[in-house]
């Protein structure tokens, strides 16, 4: 399991019902390791000024992951973690690897207004 304090997406399902309630969403899916834990904790700090984005985090080795892997988005991506997101349940942008909150807030800004 995820240390965070973000709600964690276990089921392929849980991905789903998300995205379908929710317009824009930013999911990482990762591991608690040296390049995810800074991304994890910069979504910790953001969910509250941002209540117009859903912030969740997926475990990376688990079958549900599946569905955030085999985006075409993300088919040449190989480091940790893999942050994808969806507007309106359509991914309007995906990265890999360490981000910077610049870089986060770049991407949320511009894809779902800023708080």
């Amino acid at each position: 399991m995820l240390e965070t304090k973000l709600n964690h997406l276990v089921t392929e399902d849980d991905i789903r019902t998300t995205l379908k309630e929710n317009a824009n969403v930013m999911i990482c899916c990762g591991r608690m390791g040296p390049m995810c834990i800074p991304v994890y904790r910069i979504m910790e700090r953001l969910e509250p000024q941002y209540p117009h984005v859903t912030f969740r985090d997926i475990e990376f080795d688990i079958p549900a992951a599946d569905f955030i892997k085999t985006l075409p988005e993300c088919s040449s991506f190989r480091g940790l973690p893999f942050t994808v997101y969806f507007k309106e349940g359509k991914v309007v942008a995906a990265t890999t690897s360490v981000q910077s909150q610049e870089e986060v807030l770049e991407i949320i800004d511009n894809k779902f207004g800023k708080a």
